[in-house]
């Protein structure tokens, strides 16, 4: 696995789980798919991802974006 296939997957499971819990828990729980999108968002310029700093220094092999 890359660091950029990681970081897909890692995306899409906040995204979900936020999803869950603003459906079963709190409306509330919609700030955190906001965070995540404009993470994306941003990282899509600057090349710059925390979770793909994260997945680096836990050995995965680098991918394509995130060096």
């Amino acid at each position: 696995m890359t660091i950029d296939s990681a970081v897909f997957r890692f995306a899409g499971v906040v995204v979900l789980a936020s999803l869950a819990l603003a459906h079963w828990v709190h409306p509330a729980w919609l700030w955190l798919t906001a965070f995540a999108g404009l993470n994306m968002f941003q990282a899509s310029f600057t090349g710059f991802c925390p979770a793909a700093m994260v997945f680096k220094r836990l050995g995965l092999r680098p991918g394509a974006a995130f060096r």
